[in-house]
């Protein structure tokens, strides 16, 4: 947790993966401190990740889930869901 692992997290994310994120819906409870978005993801695999298949700019859509928790007006936790076995399928094709 914290701003400097967020950070390296999105710094492997950017030199594995070129995303766009679309079709986006966010959804808030009434005290402001759980929120949802669902997206569908159009991706390109730019750089083999760690364990997973080789990279070669292979192209996928997805559709993708996160959940927030905010406290203090600032986003305390995210976590998010997608189909790994699809993506994989995806990359492999």
């Amino acid at each position: 947790s914290g701003k400097a692992l967020f950070a390296e997290f999105n710094a492997h994310m950017t030199r594995c993966y070129k995303e766009e994120l679309t079709d986006i819906v966010v959804f808030a409870d009434e005290t402001g401190t759980r929120a949802a978005a669902e997206f569908t993801v159009n991706g390109t695999y730019l750089s083999t990740d760690e364990g997973l298949p080789e990279a070669r700019g292979q192209t996928y859509r997805l559709p993708a889930g996160t959940f927030f928790d905010v406290r203090d007006g600032k986003i305390s936790r995210i976590t998010t869901y997608y189909n790994l076995e699809d993506w994989v399928a995806q990359v492999n094709a």
